[in-house]
């Protein structure tokens, strides 16, 4: 095999550590070949650029329809859940009008800086394939997180049409989502409901107390536009899945839907969109009240946001959420200006946009809908792992999967990342990508027509979705917008650039931890000498696996209970891919098996290699899913040595990594912060 790179420069390619839609990781492929620069940049020979659709930071993303959206901070992130208008087509063509009716999935996307948005992925609510099979529709969600019995719960509300609420569970903010009670939450049977026109939008607080409420409800009976009263608020059990009183009405003026709620100081704002009557507050406008109590009585105060139509010269319903991040309020609301620039009309498909708002002394100033959007309040740091799927912008991509996500680009498909800082310059870039056939990515500063920066080869990896990490080198330094401009069909997860072409495999951590690092709480089982291969035995059970350097999990990518899923470091969630349970074997060695069904940490093809993968596979107790235990510097730490390797290698977090999502691997055992672990025991 010919492998073609940037020129003169090392091409390295290895495993990489997660595939999807395959039950096996495909063979381990290293090789190294100098070739010249000409050779990556002949695959752009006559290449058709895919057009771009934005103007400026608005709408947030451009591959999906994005309606209804509504805004959660959690870990230094806003999440944006939406209601999945569908996919966008940017050449235009027929398309029918958007009735709704069709409506069963929720889009999820975050962001660090609001400006780059990463595209979680599509959940699955409604329907045969959904998690609420009883439900038919799954319209304009909201989202909280709560902590119950120490570990953080997330939890998802949607509408089923018109006629009730129901929500979903999960350990992670981007699920996997589960029904906890297979029913709908609010009917027209709940007490207070049944005459409330339109039992849908829902809005949800988890007060300072832990106290969650929920508000739904809207639509105007017959004579009643200026006081419909179809508006209501009602107690959260402690669990967030029952109702612990009565739903009590709230008297907004001229609602129509959407309800809102927020909480800044001691005043809560409750925000609704109006109705069409052609009332004194105006139509589909954003109107807000204020309480000194969650519960109400609410009393109006203004308008804080006009209609769309003010803004974008399309009027249409009008849905919107606040949140406050970072020091700044921002509200996040749907226009349907994208699809009127695609179709020439609007056809009722909507995507979400973001922009600032204040709110401070009971009172909302005013907000404008621009195109511009908002300021980006961070860089992106290139230095760390990057998702493929955060982008500021793209064109004729597309992204796949659930949480994990990756992106698929066609000849000419690119993406854009904004303010990326190099600092005094990178050197090499790491991309983990498969393609099918092969193809090259073409890294770009500046503008779609820029400098380019490097080329990374992606060979032929007979599956798409079956990774390889390429490195390449590339000359860039400042901060910079970048660009992902694809030769060909390829499949992109993650990128990654460094600032040397000779990295150790095992470098000294940027910022070295104690020798003696103290466990954090809870304490974990103590390790005692005993009769097994390595110096330390722990009891059978399950166990949370700290690495000492990270302070992050070993968890399951993506929480994905499936043979062949990657394993990785994470922040802990104590979601079920992060639990272990520990098991000593007859002949010394322990086993450690997924909390996510009969899967064994397993070392990919039992090679006794720096370098192979850990995964999840199916139980079968043969030596790559064996290991043991070696005391490390400190109490109740432990470096975990692979059978294969008769303990020469050792479980490694790659490269000394600390973000979520780094690679865990075998090494040569070392004794390096990246190899030692704590075992701390699952509650």
């Amino acid at each position: 095999m010919k492998i073609k790179t940037l020129g003169m420069s090392l091409l390295t390619l290895s495993l990489v550590t997660s595939i999807m839609g395959a039950s096996v990781l495909p063979e381990k492929l290293t090789v190294t070949e100098e070739v010249k620069a000409a050779d990556a940049s002949s695959a752009f020979n006559g290449i058709r650029l895919a057009k771009g659709l934005k103007e400026g930071n608005n709408p947030c993303i451009t591959q999906k329809y994005s309606a209804d959206p509504c805004a959660m901070e959690y870990n230094g992130k806003v999440y944006v859940y939406s209601t999945n208008d569908g996919t966008v087509n940017p050449n235009g063509g027929y398309v029918k009008k958007n009735t709704y009716e069709q409506v069963n999935q929720i889009n999820v996307m975050s962001s660090e800086d609001m400006v780059n948005w990463t595209d979680n992925g599509t959940i699955n609510v409604a329907g045969r394939n959904g998690a609420a099979k009883w439900a038919t529709n799954s319209w304009a969600p909201c989202a909280a997180h709560k902590k119950i019995n120490g570990k953080e719960k997330f939890f998802l509300y949607f509408a089923n049409n018109a006629g009730g609420i129901g929500v979903l569970t999960s350990d992670s903010p981007t699920g996997p989502w589960k029904d906890p009670i297979n029913r709908p939450l609010i009917t027209k049977s709940t007490p207070n409901c049944g005459n409330v026109t339109w039992l849908f939008d829902p809005a949800v607080l988890v007060d300072s107390d832990g106290t969650g409420y929920l508000y739904f409800g809207g639509g105007v009976p017959s004579g009643r536009n200026a006081n419909p009263k179809t508006a209501r608020v009602v107690k959260l059990g402690s669990d967030m899945t029952s109702l612990a009183g009565v739903p009590q009405e709230i008297d907004a003026p001229w609602i129509l839907e959407d309800s809102g709620i927020n909480k800044v100081g001691n005043t809560y704002y409750y925000s609704y969109c109006t109705n069409w009557a052609g009332g004194p507050l105006g139509n589909a406008k954003i109107a807000y009240m204020t309480s000194n109590s969650p519960m109400g009585p609410f009393r109006y105060q203004g308008v804080c946001l006009d209609n769309p139509g003010s803004f974008f010269g399309t009027a249409g319903n009008n849905h919107h959420s606040i949140v406050q991040f970072k020091g700044k309020s921002y509200i996040i609301y749907h226009s349907e200006w994208l699809n009127k620039k695609i179709y020439g009309s609007q056809m009722g498909y909507r995507t979400a946009h973001v922009d600032e708002i204040s709110m401070q002394n009971g009172r909302i100033s005013p907000a404008r809908g621009t195109l511009k959007g908002v300021n980006q309040i961070s860089n992106v740091n290139p230095y760390t792992v990057n998702q493929a799927e955060n982008m500021l912008d793209q064109g004729g991509i597309n992204v796949y999967g659930l949480g994990d996500t990756a992106v698929s680009y066609n000849r000419g498909s690119w993406t854009k990342v904004s303010k990326v800082a190099f600092g005094n310059g990178a050197k090499n870039i790491t991309i983990t990508a498969g393609s099918k056939n092969g193809a090259v990515i073409k890294v770009v500063e500046g503008s779609l027509n820029g400098r380019t920066i490097g080329y990374v080869t992606i060979p032929a990896t007979n599956n798409a979705y079956s990774y390889r990490n390429v490195t390449a080198s590339v000359n860039v330094s400042g901060t910079k917008d970048i660009y992902f401009v694809a030769s060909g069909d390829v499949v992109v997860d993650k990128w990654q650039f460094s600032t040397s072409n000779n990295q150790p495999s095992n470098p000294e951590p940027s910022n070295p931890q104690p020798s003696n690092p103290q466990p954090s709480n809870p304490q974990p089982s103590n390790p005692q000498p005993g009769n097994s291969k390595g110096n330390v035995r722990l009891s059978d059970g399950w166990y949370y696996i700290k690495n000492v350097n990270s302070q992050k999990y070993l968890q399951v990518a993506g929480n994905r209970g499936a043979a062949g899923t990657n394993v990785e470091i994470g922040h802990g969630t104590g979601v079920q891919g992060q639990k272990w349970y520990l098991q000593n074997t007859s002949d010394g060695y322990i086993t450690l098996k997924s909390g996510l069904g009969n899967f064994m940490l397993d070392l990919a093809y039992g090679k006794n290699e720096n370098g192979t993968n850990l995964q999840i596979y199916n139980a079968m107790g043969h030596d790559a899913q064996k290991f043991y235990l070696q005391k490390a510097n400190g109490n109740n730490v432990v470096t975990i040595a692979t059978k294969v390797s008769n303990g020469s290698k050792s479980v490694d977090v790659y490269n000394f990594g600390k973000n979520d999502g780094t690679n865990v691997c075998q090494w040569s055992t070392s004794g390096n912060t990246n190899q030692q672990f704590i075992f701390e025991k699952v509650n």
